[in-house]
C-alpha cells in the first residue's frame, strides 16, 4: 500500500486506551485531563477487525500504543485476537513499564517481536517528579524481559534540557552492560511539551563523542526512523530518532489508528478519516478498505513541528490522546 508520494504504508500503530498510570510532564502534566468513555473507544473485536482490514492492504507490523496500554482490562484479549491474525508478522508494545512484568511470560507467548520502554531517567526522585511513578517497579520489568529473552528490549528516552540531559552517559552505559537498545527521542512540542526546553540529538552525540566513539550500526532494527550507533563496548545499539532538528518525513511508513477508532494520517497533523463510524454503520470490509486507501492517498507530505507559525491543521490534544 503506497501513498501519492510513492511511500510503503506497511506499518500500523494502534491506541487501545488513552488512559495512563503515569502523569508524565511534558504529556499530560498537571492538566485536567477527561477520558473517553467506555463505548466511545474501539471493542476487541473492532481492534481486531482493524487490524485485519490493514493486514489485507499489506499491513504486516502492528505497534500496540496508549495512553499506556496495559491499564486496559482486556489487554490479553486484544493481543490474543491480533495474534490469531496469521498475515500479521510483528507484534510490538511501547509501555511505561509499570505494570509489565506481570504481563511478560503471556507477552513471551504472543507474537511479541520488540519491547518499546518509556524511560527517562535513572534517578528515583527524578523519575518520580517527571512521572509520578516508581522507577524501581520499570527496572524490574526490564530486568525480567531480559531474563525472558525478548528478541529486542528498546528504552525511549526524552531529553529534557535541565532536567535529565545530565543521565546521557548513563543511558549510553547501559547499553554496553546489557542487549538493551537506548533511543534517544528529541522533545515534540505537542500537549505539554510545549512548556519544555529541548535538547537535539546532534547535541547529544556530541556529548556521547567526548567519551566514546560511535559506530555506525548500518542494520535495519525495527519498522522506525531511528538511526542506530554503537560504541567500541556496545551490547546494544543507541538511535536517534530527530523528528525536529532533521525530519524523516519523507521516509514515514506508517498510521495510526487512535483508542476511539480515528485513522490519524500523521502524528502532528489531524487529517484522517472516522474508522469507528464506519465499522458501527455495517458497511463490510471491502468498503473501509477502499476509504483507508482513499485516506492514504492523501497522507500529508511532511509535518509542521518546525514551522514558526503554527499549522491551523495541527493536532492540539494531548499525546495520550493522539496515541503516540
Amino acid at each position: 500500500m503506497r501513498d501519492r508520494l510513492g511511500r510503503d504504508i506497511e506499518y500500523l500503530r494502534v491506541s487501545i486506551t488513552d488512559r495512563c498510570n503515569l502523569r508524565c510532564k511534558y504529556c499530560m502534566g498537571d492538566k485536567d485531563i477527561v477520558f473517553l468513555p467506555k463505548d466511545e473507544i474501539l471493542s476487541v473485536e473492532e481492534i481486531k477487525r482493524v487490524v485485519e482490514i490493514f493486514s489485507e492492504l499489506g499491513v504486516k507490523k502492528v505497534r500496540i500504543t496508549g495512553g499506556e496500554p496495559l491499564v486496559r482490562k482486556n489487554f490479553r484479549e486484544i493481543i490474543q485476537g491480533i495474534n490469531s491474525i496469521d498475515t500479521i508478522d510483528e507484534i510490538s508494545l511501547t509501555t511505561n513499564g509499570i505494570s509489565l512484568e506481570e504481563e511478560l511470560e503471556f507477552l513471551r507467548s504472543k507474537k511479541i517481536y520488540s519491547l518499546n520502554i518509556s524511560l527517562d531517567t535513572l534517578k528515583g526522585e527524578l523519575y518520580r517528579e517527571i512521572t509520578g511513578g516508581e522507577l524501581s517497579k520499570v527496572l524490574n520489568s526490564i530486568k525480567k524481559a531480559l531474563e525472558l529473552n525478548f528478541k529486542r528490549i528498546k528504552l525511549n528516552v526524552v531529553l529534557i534540557r535541565g532536567k535529565n540531559d545530565s543521565e546521557i552517559m548513563d543511558f549510553v552505559r547501559l547499553t554496553e552492560r546489557y542487549p538493551i537498545d537506548v533511543r534517544f527521542i528529541e522533545l515534540m512540542p505537542i500537549g505539554m511539551g510545549k512548556e519544555y526546553r529541548p535538547i537535539s540529538n546532534d547535541e547529544v552525540k556530541k556529548i556521547i563523542e567526548k567519551e566514546r566513539k560511535l559506530i555506525y550500526f548500518d542494520e535495519r532494527i525495527g519498522s522506525g526512523p531511528a538511526i542506530y550507533y554503537k560504541t567500541e563496548f556496545g551490547q546494544g545499539c543507541i538511535g536517534f530518532i530527530t523528528p525536529i532538528s532533521h525530519g524523516f518525513c519523507e521516509q514515514c511508513n506508517r498510521v495510526r489508528v487512535t483508542a476511539e477508532g480515528f485513522l490519524k494520517l500523521c502524528l502532528h497533523l489531524n487529517s484522517g478519516i472516522n474508522l469507528k463510524e464506519l465499522l458501527r454503520s455495517g458497511y463490510d470490509n471491502e468498503f473501509i478498505k477502499t476509504k483507508i486507501v482513499e485516506a492514504i492517498n492523501n497522507k500529508p507530505e511532511k509535518h509542521s513541528m518546525r514551522e514558526k507559525v503554527e499549522n491551523k491543521r495541527a493536532d492540539k490534544r494531548y499525546m495520550n490522546e493522539i496515541g503516540g
